[in-house]
């Protein structure tokens, strides 16, 4: 791939939250995660694990568990990124994260970010998924088709967030 492809779906990704009715198929799905596990990771620890719920009782439950991720019980799969309590979990789990929806987006796939962390279904989550109790939830993402392309939002431009040398 050259820089100017991946620089592409860097600026082309969006949050997709409606979903065609269509089974991602099973290699993407690992093509997608593998992605996540390759992300950078504070001293090669890889706290992360990755739970693929695909059943749709449980998408069902999850989109009602959250409080802005109604939209999961119509994707075809949601990856439930978990990050072992390590001293960086929170960083190496959003870098799986972000890797994770750049990769469905190279795939021709929709997806979204919905919170984990700080929220308060997080060991509502857990305790649906079967995740031990020493991991911590980082995000839910739905992954699927897209039904709709959305539009850009307006991003401030790079000259009033960039500084040099000093803020």
């Amino acid at each position: 791939m050259e820089a100017k492809d991946f620089l592409e779906i860097v600026k082309t990704r969006r949050s997709v939250r409606s979903f065609l009715k269509k089974p991602v198929p099973k290699e993407m799905i690992e093509e997608i995660i593998d992605a996540g596990r390759l992300a950078p990771t504070a001293n090669n620890i890889q706290p992360w694990e990755f739970v693929v719920v695909m059943d749709e009782k449980t998408k069902l439950a999850l989109s009602e568990l959250t409080n802005y991720g109604r939209f999961i019980k119509d994707a075809g799969c949601c990856i439930a990124v978990f990050c072992k309590d390590t001293k960086y979990y929170l960083e190496d789990g959003c870098a799986a994260t972000e890797n994770i929806l750049l990769a469905a987006h190279a795939l021709g796939l929709g997806a979204c970010w919905v919170a984990g962390d700080k929220k308060p279904y997080c060991e509502d989550v857990k305790k649906l998924l079967g995740a031990p109790s020493e991991y911590k939830l980082i995000s839910l993402i739905p992954i699927s088709y897209p039904a709709e392309k959305p539009t850009p939002h307006d991003k401030r431009d790079l000259k009033e967030v960039i500084h040099r040398e000093r803020f």
